[in-house]
């Protein structure tokens, strides 16, 4: 079965998520002194120093690389034909909408072009090109009935 537009759209865009995750990563490490200063950790009534907020922003710093890594062997996953990694992305996705729409919803976030406007269109993109009929029945075509 010849591949769908749809499926491959699916995974370019889920590697341009990638791609901006892999923007913000860089960011935080060019900013890494300016971060520090302004991270305020307390952690049970223990305040907030220079090497419990680098250990922090490392904490999430690597959190961040295993779960592009893992974004992007998903992207490659669905561009292969895997209905496991089509339905995972189409999940975290919808999380991710949700998510936004809550924030947003109970004033604690703005929807602005440069903030998370460009993830959340991403991930409605994602969505709709790979919940299509196409990109289903090419991830689809070899499991039994």
């Amino acid at each position: 079965m010849k591949r769908p537009t749809a499926t491959v759209a699916g995974a370019v865009l889920v590697f341009l998520r990638v791609l901006a995750g892999l923007v913000v990563l860089a960011s935080i490490l060019l900013q890494w002194r300016e971060t520090i200063k302004d991270i305020d950790v307390t952690v049970e009534g223990t305040p907030s120093t220079p090497e419990l907020a680098q250990g922090v922003l490392i904490a999430v710093v690597v959190f961040l690389g295993v779960v592009l890594l893992a974004d992007a062997a998903l992207a490659f996953f669905i561009l292969i034909g895997h209905n496991w990694a089509r339905v995972t992305i189409m999940t975290f996705s919808a999380i991710s909408i949700t998510g936004s729409f809550i924030q947003w919803w109970t004033g604690n976030q703005v929807i602005t072009i440069t903030g998370s406007l460009l993830t959340l269109g991403l991930d409605i993109l994602i969505l709709l090109a790979l919940s299509s009929r196409s990109a289903a029945a090419y991830a689809r075509r070899n499991e039994r009935r």
